[in-house]
């Protein structure tokens, strides 16, 4: 009798091994490490088993920081195993080294950097090279999605260029960041550390890391030069019969002010006095309403959650760190509740799209929300229609690895047993998704053109008619009295604006003159700065290479949390708990001068998303790795060639 190899699984985690093990329906044994059933093996990683050395480890020298090292580009790499997970990495090893395995499915997290922990181990474990290799690709972690993963598991080949794509951004973080760490310090950290009155000071930069902080210290700058500017506006009170409504003057053309030195912008005048003599010049004069416009408005619902967005989301409402945020959401997606967190897509696939209604189902059936409950009944009753293929939220060239955050419908057996903060972040997450096939909001305008002798007075007035998905993402401000009042007064005067009718003259009742100013931008918040690196080329004034890059942005929706940690734990940045503002600390602001002076690209959007293109590229077959290897050896060595002769 022949005895039939067995199939040996490597996931992230235990965790994610536990559920490959449900979705399979295998009586498993558990051992050391890993399960073992008749025909199946599942094992984990736990994290990263393996690292790159340090350059010490190529050479005992290397420990000392000189200048005569540098720069530290080697040849031929070296790995190491993670000491404190030594025996994991023993484990996998072993089993991925027996005999009687004849396939091995590469289960890791379903993205680049899950790829690239992986291909470390296969790398460094050598496995049976009479097994056949695959890579399973899933989008949840539902037993179906399971299931249909290991079903169409690619050959692992197929995934090569994506695991070149993050072996190069490792060694492009650690060849930067090893290289010009050691260089700055050597020639500004003296200086460095009597600024700080310190006796030592190192200086840590990164590809990521420096820029993000360059946006962080300029918007700082931007706020602390700030002069505010007053001007003055003004604002006429017309009178029809027995309503008024208020109208704000605006500069055009025909204008005796049009391109005058007295104005501070089209809407304002630089001195108060000049705002009463142009006002006095009005007094008595007819005013005409010249043009009436009426139009509906149409709003629909926003595109879907990804990593960047939900994090920016959850630090305005729960004030909480993005790697908090991806962590819960992390959770949810393990225990079956969403699909893969690390996506930058906020669209759907269409294969996703047909199959929808199972997860509205599964909603439907299975969560016990009153609220949510309500809105699916609603659906149900209105018969809203849930074919999405053809709309805003379905489009296949807008994902790469992973489509939106959605919810899957399962999972509501762990729901019950969530922290409260992890059930309001994932009904944060149905209340998008719902919202999506709801209709578009509706609004009423119009909007009022008063003359008076070719001077222009503007009035526009707007209500929703119709709700639509505003009836699931309702902003939390409408229930303050502030805004409600507000809602009133736009109401009334939308009224007062439908009796009126163009070319009638209407009552000048007064004008007032308003102080105005200018506002400073304002600081960065930590879920702000993610999507501010993820929409990098909008911060790149040349419009061929924003376009160039767009898609890029700083970092991955992957690191981009882990990189504001860092920027805290190393003092660079500080991060107010209760509010999530972030500032610079004196030293982050000192390390940005030194790198200003002395490599100024290294803030620049431009070079670090130019740099994450071309591993994108690179991941898409559309370069060769050699090709981007050569470019950033070829970065480092002018740089230092540079920064040595200024020396």
């Amino acid at each position: 009798m022949i005895k039939l190899g067995k199939k040996l699984i490597i996931t992230e985690k235990p965790s994610v091994a536990m559920e490959f093990a449900k979705a399979l329906k295998i009586a498993t044994n558990r051992k050391n490490g890993y399960l073992e059933s008749q025909d199946w093996i599942i094992t984990w990683c736990v994290g990263h088993l393996v690292t790159m050395s340090y350059p010490e480890k190529y050479d005992e020298k290397l420990k000392i920081w000189r200048l005569d090292t540098l720069p530290f580009i080697p040849e031929e790499w070296k790995y190491e195993i993670i000491p404190a997970v030594q025996n994991q990495f023993q484990i996998v090893k072993e089993l991925m080294q027996r005999e009687d395995i004849e396939e091995i499915y590469n289960a890791g997290d379903s993205g680049r950097e899950g790829e690239y922990i992986q291909r470390l181990v296969f790398m460094m474990a050598k496995p049976n090279p009479n097994a056949k290799m695959k890579r399973v690709w899933i989008d949840s972690q539902t037993e179906e999605e399971i299931v249909r993963g290991i079903k169409e598991a690619k050959d692992l080949s197929e995934y090569d260029s994506l695991s070149d794509s993050a072996y190069l951004r490792a060694k492009e973080d650690y060849l930067i960041g090893i290289n010009f760490s050691r260089l700055l310090s050597i020639i500004y950290g003296r200086k460095l550390a009597q600024s700080l009155q310190e006796e030592r000071a190192s200086i840590s930069v990164g590809r990521v890391m420096t820029c993000v902080l360059g946006m962080i210290v300029q918007r700082e700058r931007e706020i602390r030069n700030f002069v505010k500017t007053k001007y003055y506006k003004i604002v006429g009170e017309f009178e029809k019969e027995t309503a008024s409504f208020k109208a704000e003057w605006k500069v055009n053309e025909k204008s005796k002010m049009y391109e005058s030195n007295q104005l501070y912008n089209e809407t304002g005048f630089k001195k108060e006095q000049d705002a009463k003599d142009f006002v006095l010049s009005l007094s008595g004069k007819v005013a005409t309403i010249t043009e009436l416009k009426k139009s509906k408005q149409k709003e629909n619902a926003p595109l879907l959650f990804n990593l960047a967005e939900i994090q920016n989301e959850c630090t305005k409402r729960f004030k909480i760190k993005p790697d908090e945020t991806l962590e819960i959401i992390q959770n949810l997606y393990e225990k079956k509740l969403v699909t893969y967190p690390r996506t930058d897509a906020r669209v759907l696939s269409t294969a996703v799209a047909k199959e929808i209604s199972k997860n509205l189902n599964g909603i439907a059936r299975n969560f016990k929300d009153e609220e949510i409950q309500g809105y699916i009944k609603k659906m149900v009753e209105e018969k809203y229609s849930t074919n999405l293929v053809k709309t805003k939220y379905v489009n296949d060239s807008k994902i790469t690895d992973h489509y939106a955050i959605i919810p899957t419908g399962q999972g509501y057996e762990n729901y019950e047993h969530l922290p409260d903060l992890q059930k309001q972040i994932y009904k944060v997450i149905v209340k998008r998704f719902l919202a999506i096939f709801y209709p578009p909001a509706e609004y009423s305008k119009i909007q009022v053109t008063v003359n008076i002798e070719n001077e222009t007075f503007y009035c526009n007035g707007k209500v929703c008619v119709k709700e639509g998905f505003l009836e699931i993402l309702k902003p939390k401000s409408t229930t303050n009295e502030k805004n409600v009042e507000n809602t009133k007064q736009e109401d009334n005067n939308l009224e007062i604006l439908k009796t009126l009718k163009k070319g009638q003259n209407v009552e000048v009742k007064n004008f007032e003159i308003k102080d105005a100013e200018t506002s400073p931008p304002t600081r960065y918040n930590s879920g702000s700065i993610i999507l501010a690196m993820e929409n990098a080329g909008k911060l790149i004034e040349e419009e061929e290479l924003r376009e160039q890059i767009k898609g890029a942005g700083i970092g991955t929706s992957a690191t981009r949390a882990e990189i504001m940690k860092k920027l805290e734990k190393i003092k660079y940045i500080e991060i107010n708990s209760k509010t999530q503002i972030i500032t610079p600390t004196k030293k982050g602001e000192n390390i940005y001068d030194i790198v200003y002076q002395s490599m100024p690209d290294m803030l620049n959007p431009k070079l670090t998303a130019s740099w994450e293109k071309g591993l994108d590229m690179v991941a898409k077959k559309e370069i060769e790795p050699q090709e981007f290897m050569g470019k950033l050896k070829n970065y480092i060595n002018s740089k230092f060639n540079k920064l040595v002769v200024k020396m």
